[in-house]
Order: C-alpha cells, then sequence, then structure tokens
C-alpha cells in the first residue's frame, strides 16, 4: 500500500466513525431530521430485534420518534467498532460494514419523569438512574456518496434488556 492509499483508508476510517457516532447522538438528542441525514435515498433500518419496526429511514424515524417520548434521558453509547471496507457486492471501496456493540440506558417518564427523579443532579443518590437499560449489536452497512458516506442499512441485534425493578414492599 501506498502512503497515500493508506491516508485515504484512515480517513475514511474516520468518516465512518463519525457517522455512527453521529447517529447514536441523533437517536439520543431526538433530533429526527438529522436521523433521516445520515441515511442513503432508499436507505433501510431494522430494529425488529428489538420490538421496533423495519422499514425506510422515515418510516423508522417516525417509530422512533414516537417511541422516544417516552424516555426523555437517553444515552446510547457504541463501542467495539469493527469496520470493514469494500464488502458489499464486491465493490471498489464505496461502501463500508461496521458491526459495533451497543449499550442503551434510558429513563422512562412512566416512573414519575426525569426532573421528579433527580436526574442530573449529580447527587450519586441514583435518584434519575435509567430505569431501563438494553444492549446488544449494530449492523451498519454504509455507502460513499457525493455527500460523504451514508447509512445504506441499519440492523439491530439487542442481545439484553433490564426492565425496571418493582418498587420495594410490592409483589411483582
Amino acid at each position: 500500500m501506498t502512503q497515500r492509499v493508506e491516508l485515504a483508508t484512515v480517513l475514511d476510517r474516520l468518516a465512518v466513525d463519525e457517522l455512527v457516532t453521529d447517529y447514536a447522538a441523533a437517536v439520543d438528542d431526538g433530533d429526527w431530521a438529522a436521523y433521516r441525514a445520515l441515511f442513503a435515498p432508499g436507505a433501510r433500518a431494522d430494529y425488529r430485534a428489538a420490538g421496533g419496526v423495519d422499514g425506510s429511514a422515515d418510516d423508522v424515524a417516525r417509530w422512533l420518534e414516537s417511541t422516544m417520548e417516552l424516555f426523555p434521558m437517553r444515552q446510547h453509547l457504541i463501542v467495539n467498532r469493527r469496520i470493514r471496507f469494500g464488502l458489499l457486492e464486491r465493490d471498489d471501496g464505496d461502501t463500508a460494514q461496521v458491526r459495533a456493540d451497543y449499550i442503551n440506558p434510558m429513563r422512562s417518564t412512566a416512573v414519575g419523569g426525569a426532573e421528579e427523579n433527580g436526574a442530573g443532579s449529580g447527587g450519586g443518590d441514583g435518584a434519575g438512574a435509567p430505569d431501563f437499560v438494553c444492549g446488544g449489536r449494530y449492523d451498519f452497512a454504509l455507502v460513499r456518496t457525493h455527500s460523504g458516506w451514508r447509512l445504506h442499512g441499519v440492523t439491530v441485534h439487542e442481545k439484553w434488556r433490564r426492565l425496571p425493578s418493582p418498587p420495594v414492599g410490592t409483589r411483582a
């Protein structure tokens, strides 16, 4: 490999990593316009393994918007990113696959809301702690477009979830 090719590969890796980070930030911030802008035309997302829908970026953004209203506090982390270039349909480097693990703590409004439960207080007493946590793996398919790297497909593979514990003194 020449230095020019190596530099181009590093730049692509950084751009792909930024796209995955932007994906997490858009979902966590509830910025559905930014979420939609991350996808290439004709792209799809499949959230069925997490109890969601499979559809176009617009369909999934609408579903996420209505579902995430239940969770005003979200902070999902995408880690262990493995990036491979040129794996879709034997192309010449204009596609990429990213397999990455995620953990997603969320706070539900059903437990009394973030403000009532002290979210952001930093007191360390557990007030405002997430009451729903899930984890799994993402498979991202990416394509290089005139606007840069964009998502061609997202598949969520939820592996586990922890639901809120019943209040002390009650029976489940």
